[in-house]
């Protein structure tokens, strides 16, 4: 071994000697150890963190998400409780029926490139030989028809969805249906039926496609025609973003 290999050596040795007796030149050296670690166990803590609370957003979202579709479900079965209970305050010997089927839909695409009024809905359940009432957050939104053996959503605002009425106070019956643009069109309402603008629109159920007391719409404009009265009303549900919906399955 030569003179200056062994003189590097014992400057090593009488330099870790020194630190590992000596406080003082050992604080810089724990102090800077303690930096590492304090950074290290800050970080990983900040990532655990960071991820414990991207899964627990992630599951609170999830359950709310369920909870919200529980809620609509739920709200309209209230309405026809609230249409049962109605009638039997007004006839006394009415007997309560509550066995309403609602499945929940989901939207698939709309059913022609640039046409808003028509979408194919996710419904495994779907009947081809039936008509479905189609609901969206406790709206009525339109019905649900076969095409190509296939469930489609006729819209409000389509011209072919239609179902039966009443307006205002005075329970007016007419048949509502898209009118190619934003407003829809009540038609068939008797003469002898009292309407205003500003009425309220709502569904009587009397088709079996709803459940009384959905909401439509609002009365804007009343006009006459060969001894009926006709009303333009402005839709309460709005068709710019489908995604999901409730369809009446069966009403009782």
């Amino acid at each position: 071994m030569n003179k200056e290999r062994f003189s590097f050596l014992f400057f090593m040795a009488l330099l870790l000697g020194a630190i590992y007796f000596s406080k003082t030149l050992q604080a810089p050296f724990l102090d800077f150890s303690h930096t590492i670690k304090s950074t290290y166990n800050h970080l990983t803590q900040s990532i655990s963190n960071t991820l414990e609370k991207h899964f627990n957003q992630a599951q609170t979202i999830a359950t709310q998400k369920e909870k919200l579709l529980e809620y609509k479900q739920t709200h309209l079965m209230s309405h026809q409780f609230a249409a049962e209970l109605t009638a039997l305050f007004q006839e006394y010997n009415t007997s309560i029926k509550i066995k309403p089927e609602v499945a929940l839909a989901r939207t698939l695409s709309y059913a022609n490139f640039g046409d808003i009024t028509k979408v194919w809905l996710d419904f495994p359940e779907f009947n081809s030989s039936k008509i479905y009432g189609l609901v969206h957050n406790g709206l009525a939104a339109g019905i649900v028809i076969e095409r190509q053996g296939k469930p489609l959503a006729l819209l409000n605002i389509d011209r072919k969805s239609a179902y039966a009425v009443f307006i205002g106070a005075s329970h007016a019956p007419g048949i509502v249906h898209g009118n190619g643009a934003k407003e829809l069109l009540v038609e068939y309402i008797p003469t002898w039926k009292k309407i205003e603008v500003g009425d309220e629109v709502f569904t009587s159920g009397l088709d079996q496609l709803f459940f009384p007391g959905l909401k439509v719409g609002k009365v804007i404009s009343i006009n006459k025609s060969q001894g009926y009265q006709n009303a333009l009303i402005l839709p309460y549900y709005d068709a710019t973003n489908p995604k999901y919906f409730h369809i009446i399955r069966k009403i009782q």
